[in-house]
C-alpha cells in the first residue's frame, strides 16, 4: 500500500506525531481500544489521534491538587461547513451540554460549537447523538483541513452568498476524511444518514491530478500521514470580510458575471495568525493573492493546493509546518509553479476585487426574498444561562417553537434565518422575557466586536486569564476605553 507522497524533509528525523499517525491504521488505534478501557483519560498516543475525531482531551485546572488525578474532561468540537446548524442539532447539542457538559455552549470562531466538561464515560454517546442529528465532529480538530467557513448573510437576492455557502460545502464534503474509523469507534460501524454529496465532489475525489491522488490508499487525498498541520479554508465573496480570509491557509473568492452567474474563483494563500510565544521563527501572517480559476476547475486547484503542503510542507518541526511558512520560505512564484504542476496548467490572473470591509450581521435584517434574519450578540460565544440573563433557555425556546436553521458567525455570534416576518414580535417577545437584546446599537462597540479565548481552567496552552477577566476588564476600564476610543476616531 503506498502511504503518501514523499516529502523532501525526509532525510531529516519527522516528529513524534508523524509516527504517532503512521501507526495508527488510518486514525483507529489506541482511540479504538481504549475508548472500551474503565479509565477516566486516554494515553498521549490517543489523545494525539482523538483531534482528528474532534476532541480534546484537557483537565479543570482549578481543580488540580499535588499528587491527585487530574480532574480529566474532554472538549467536543463539531464541524459546520458555513456555520449551518440545523434545528434538531442545536437542539441535541443543547441537550448534551446539560447532560454530559458544564450547561454551556460556546460558539467558535470558526463557525462551530464547543461543548466542554464531558467525562470520558459520555464521550461515545455525545458524538453519537451529534452524528444522528445531522452533526459530525470529524476533522473539526487535527492535522487536517478543518471547518470550511463562508459569510453567515442569508442574503437570498445575493446569489454570490448562495455560491460560498455551496461551495463551503462541497469543499468540506471533498476533503473529509475518508477513513472508516470515525464510525467504527463512534457508532459502532454504522453510518449515519447524512446528505449526499454532489457527484461532482465524488468525481473530483478520485482525479488523479499529476500526482494529487495517493492510489491504493484508505486515504485518497491525505494519504497514510494526512497533513502536516492543520489546513484552513474559507470562501468568500467580493468586499466582505466576515470570515478573516487573509488568515486561512486558503481562500475561494466568488467571482460572477454580470448576470450573477458564477463564472470562477480568486485564490489567496499562506495566511495564519498562529505563534509560539517566546519564538521569533514563528509569527503570523497574511494570505496573499496566488491568481483566479474557472469553476468547472476549482476542486482541481483546492487538490493541487492541499497536495503542495501535503508533500512539501514541514513534518520535522511542528511549529513550521504551517502553509505559511511553506509560502513565506519559497515565495509566491515557485509556489505556484508547484501548484501549477499538480494542477495540470498555468493558474489564470487574479482578479480585481473592491476593498473588503467586516460585517457582522446583528439585528433584523432583510434576506432579500420577504423572510426576516437575526443575527444576536453572544459575549465571547458563549451560550449559557446565568442570572436573569437566560441566553440559553431563550434560544432553545425559538429552536423549538419556530424550527428556524443557525448560521454561526466568525465573531461567535449566531444567526437565525428564514424567519416568517409575523413570527418577529413573538421572537422578540422570547428574548425580552430571557433579558437578551436584539438591537446591536445598545452594545457598547468594545464589547461588540471583542473576543476572548476559553483560556483557564480547560485549555492546556493558557498562561493567563481572559473569558473569564473580560466581565471584569469591562465594568472596570470600559467607560475610560470607550472615551478613548472616540476621541481617537479608531472605530
Amino acid at each position: 500500500m503506498v502511504k503518501s507522497a514523499p516529502s523532501p524533509t525526509a532525510t531529516r528525523k519527522p516528529s513524534k506525531v508523524e509516527g504517532i499517525k503512521e501507526n495508527s491504521n488510518f486514525l483507529r488505534e489506541p482511540v479504538a481500544t481504549e475508548i472500551l478501557e474503565d479509565t477516566t483519560h486516554f494515553t498521549e498516543n490517543a489523545v494525539q489521534l482523538l483531534k482528528y475525531h474532534g476532541s480534546y482531551q484537557q483537565d479543570n485546572r482549578d481543580n488540580r491538587t499535588k499528587g491527585q488525578e487530574k480532574d480529566y474532561q474532554f472538549m467536543l468540537r463539531t464541524k459546520n461547513p458555513g456555520g449551518l446548524v440545523p434545528p434538531e442539532l442545536y437542539l441535541a447539542l443543547d441537550k448534551i451540554a446539560d447532560e454530559y457538559g458544564n450547561h454551556t455552549l460556546r460558539a467558535t470562531t470558526r463557525q462551530g460549537f464547543q461543548l466542554h466538561g464531558i467525562l470520558k464515560k459520555n464521550l461515545k454517546s455525545a458524538i453519537a447523538t451529534i452524528v444522528k442529528n445531522l452533526g459530525s465532529t470529524l476533522g473539526a480538530c487535527g492535522d487536517i483541513n478543518r471547518n470550511v467557513m463562508a459569510p453567515p448573510a442569508p442574503f437570498k437576492n445575493r446569489p454570490e452568498y448562495q455560491y460560498a455557502w455551496e461551495y463551503a460545502q462541497n469543499i468540506a464534503d471533498l476533503l473529509t476524511a475518508q477513513t472508516g474509523a470515525y464510525y467504527e469507534i463512534w457508532l459502532d460501524g454504522e453510518k449515519a444518514i447524512s446528505a449526499e454529496e454532489a457527484p461532482e465532489v465524488k468525481a473530483a475525489r478520485q482525479r488523479n491530478g499529476n500526482g494529487t491522488i495517493i492510489h491504493d490508499n484508505e486515504e485518497p487525498i491525505y494519504g497514510t500521514y494526512y497533513m502536516p498541520r492543520k489546513f484552513k479554508i474559507c470562501v468568500t465573496v467580493p468586499g466582505d470580510n466576515s470570515v478573516d480570509l487573509y488568515s486561512q491557509d486558503l481562500t475561494l473568492v466568488v467571482i460572477t458575471n454580470k448576470k450573477k452567474q458564477l463564472e470562477g474563483f480568486n485564490i489567496f494563500a499562506g495566511g495564519g495568525l498562529g505563534r509560539t510565544h517566546g519564538k521569533e521563527e514563528t509569527f503570523a501572517r497574511l494570505a496573499d493573492p496566488i491568481g483566479y480559476v474557472a469553476k468547472d476547475d476549482v476542486y482541481d486547484i483546492v487538490k493541487a493546493i492541499v497536495a503542495t503542503q501535503r508533500d512539501y510542507g514541514d513534518r520535522t518541526d511542528r511549529r513550521h509546518a504551517r502553509l505559511k511558512y511553506l509560502i513565506n520560505d519559497w515565495g509566491v512564484d515557485k509556489f505556484r509553479t508547484q501548484v501549477e504542476e499538480y494542477f495540470g496548467k498555468s493558474i489564470e490572473a487574479f482578479k480585481p476585487l473592491p476593498e473588503f470591509k467586516y460585517y457582522d450581521f446583528l439585528g433584523w435584517n432583510e434576506q432579500g426574498d420577504g423572510k426576516l434574519f437575526l443575527g444576536i450578540s453572544i459575549d465571547n460565544g458563549r451560550i449559557k444561562d446565568e442570572g436573569s440573563f437566560q441566553l440559553k433557555t431563550a434560544l432553545r425556546e425559538i429552536v423549538e417553537q419556530f424550527n428556524l436553521h443557525i448560521r454561526l458567525s466568525a465573531n461567535h455570534n449566531l444567526i437565525f434565518y428564514d424567519i416568517e416576518p409575523d413570527s418577529k414580535e413573538a421572537i422578540q417577545d422570547i428574548l425580552s422575557r430571557h433579558g437578551v437584546g436584539d438591537d446591536p446599537s445598545q452594545i457598547e462597540p468594545l464589547v461588540r466586536y471583542a473576543m476572548a479565548c476559553p483560556a483557564l481552567p480547560t485549555c492546556g496552552l493558557a498562561i493567563t486569564e481572559s473569558e473569564r477577566a473580560i466581565p471584569g476588564i469591562w465594568s472596570g476600564f470600559a467607560p475610560f476605553w470607550i472615551k478613548l476610543v472616540y476621541k481617537m476616531n479608531i472605530l
